[in-house]
C-alpha cells in the first residue's frame, strides 16, 4: 500500500489584489462621470421645458384676454418687451382694468418667467390673431438665436 502525499494549497486567494481594486475604482469613476453628465443634461432639458411651458401659458393667456375684449382686439396689435420693474408689476384691479394696465402686468410676468430680454408680438390678419413670444435659451448654444413660440386664434 502506497501512501499518497498531500500538500497543503498555499496559493489560495485570501482577498482582492490591488490591480482588481484599481480597475473597479476606474470603472466606478467612469460610471459616476456618466451619471453626472446625465444629471447636467437633465437640468438643461427641464429648464428649457419650463421656459416653453411658461411661453405657452403666457401666449394663451394673452389670446384669452384678446378674445374677451374682441371689440378692442386691434388695440393689442404691436410689439412688447418684457419688464421686471417693481413699479410695473402691479396687478390691475377695479377701474384700472384697461388694455394698458393689463398689458403692463402681462409684460411683467413675461419678464419674470422668461427673462428681461424676452419679447412678444401680436399680429392680426382679418379675424386671426397671432401671438409670438421670443426668449433666449442660450444654455444650448451661445450663438443660437432666440427661441420662439407661436399661438394663433380665430376671433
Amino acid at each position: 500500500m502506497t501512501r499518497r502525499r498531500t500538500f497543503p494549497l498555499r496559493s489560495r486567494q485570501g482577498g482582492f489584489s490591488l490591480i482588481e481594486v484599481l480597475v473597479a475604482v476606474v470603472i466606478l469613476g467612469f460610471g459616476l462621470l456618466g451619471f453626472a453628465l446625465l444629471q447636467t443634461m437633465n437640468v438643461r432639458f427641464v429648464q428649457s421645458a419650463n421656459y416653453r411651458t411658461q411661453a405657452t401659458n403666457l401666449s394663451y393667456e394673452l389670446l384669452d384676454q384678446i378674445r374677451i375684449n374682441r371689440i378692442a382686439a386691434a388695440l393689442y396689435v404691436g410689439n412688447y418687451t418684457a419688464t421686471t420693474e417693481t413699479a410695473d408689476c402691479q396687478s390691475p384691479t377695479g377701474e384700472s382694468l384697461d388694455k394698458d394696465a393689463v398689458m403692463k402686468d402681462w409684460r411683467c410676468r413675461l419678464g419674470k418667467a422668461l427673462g428681461e430680454n424676452a419679447t412678444a408680438s401680436v399680429t392680426r390678419n382679418g379675424d386671426v390673431v397671432t401671438v409670438n413670444v421670443n426668449w433666449g435659451d442660450e444654455r444650448w448654444n451661445a450663438s443660437a438665436g432666440d427661441t420662439t413660440f407661436t399661438a394663433s386664434t380665430r376671433l
